[in-house]
């Protein structure tokens, strides 16, 4: 998985699902059949009430597993991925997003919610970015994302001039954004509870997310007539299926889309 530039998390999350399914049948993982993989499952999403995600890492998990490290034939384990219930993203508006980011007095958390969202981050994403990923003469942030994979997002000039008052102020050494120890990343959890209490201050009644900002970006630019194949590689989305979501969240006047009919002559 690490020649595979999976991220850290990934394999401490499969190596962990892996255990539960060798505790659960108290038997070693290499000796566990693909009926007693469906028993776990079926324990997992029955009895734990677990998430399709959850099952569909698990068989991932399995499949590495099985095929990568035992050799032994994938297509002889059939086992059915449940499908993910699609649910659509909350977006905050712009005038939400405003009232969050005015009503946020500390500076650094200010300048956080800001990159977020006007770069489209992820959380993890916001948390590794060093001072040198802000390239002020193109307008660009460079962002390592899933997979260990750079690429390039915008940089709002707002959001420069707020990095700009923020860097005089801090002086971050290692990290732009950094926790209480020098040189350590501001944790994820700060991070969230920074969001939640913005949205508290802001009256904002949804069921955010920090992650709800990273829509809110990609949704306001499809909005903005910006190209659904730009907006994903904005987002370091590997397929498009993924960035077609926001289409279901779109606002829009059906009144400023013109007919191709009234182009016809008859």
């Amino acid at each position: 998985m690490q020649t595979r530039n999976y991220s850290q998390r990934s394999i401490d999350t499969y190596i962990h699902m892996l255990h539960e399914l060798e505790e659960y049948h108290n038997s070693s993982i290499d000796e566990i059949s693909t009926d007693q993989v469906k028993d776990f499952l079926q324990y997992s999403i029955t009895e734990r009430n677990l998430s399709v995600s959850y099952v569909n890492q698990v068989i991932s998990a399995v499949k590495i597993l099985q095929k990568d490290v035992l050799g032994k034939d994938w297509e002889s384990i059939r086992i059915k991925r449940p499908r993910r219930n699609k649910k659509l993203p909350v977006v905050l508006s712009k005038e939400e997003i405003k009232s969050m980011i005015e009503t946020t007095r500390n500076l650094k958390h200010r300048a956080i919610l800001a990159v977020i969202y006007s770069a489209g981050l992820r959380i993890s994403e916001v948390i590794s970015l060093r001072p040198s990923d802000i390239d002020s003469d193109r307008k660009q942030i460079r962002v390592l994302g899933k997979g260990n994979k750079y690429r390039y997002t915008l940089l709002s000039g707002n959001t420069l001039d707020m990095l700009r008052m923020y860097w005089r102020a801090y002086r971050p050494v290692r990290y732009l954004f950094e926790g209480q120890k020098q040189g350590q990343p501001v944790s994820k959890e700060t991070i969230q509870s920074v969001f939640k209490q913005s949205c508290k201050r802001a009256g904002i009644k949804k069921q955010a997310t920090v992650h709800s900002l990273r829509h809110s970006f990609a949704t306001h630019l499809l909005e903005n007539g910006i190209n659904l194949k730009i907006i994903q590689s904005l987002l370091g989305h590997s397929s498009l299926r993924t960035t077609s979501i926001y289409l279901h969240v779109t606002r829009f006047d059906p009144a400023s889309i013109k007919s191709p009919f009234d182009e016809i002559v008859c």
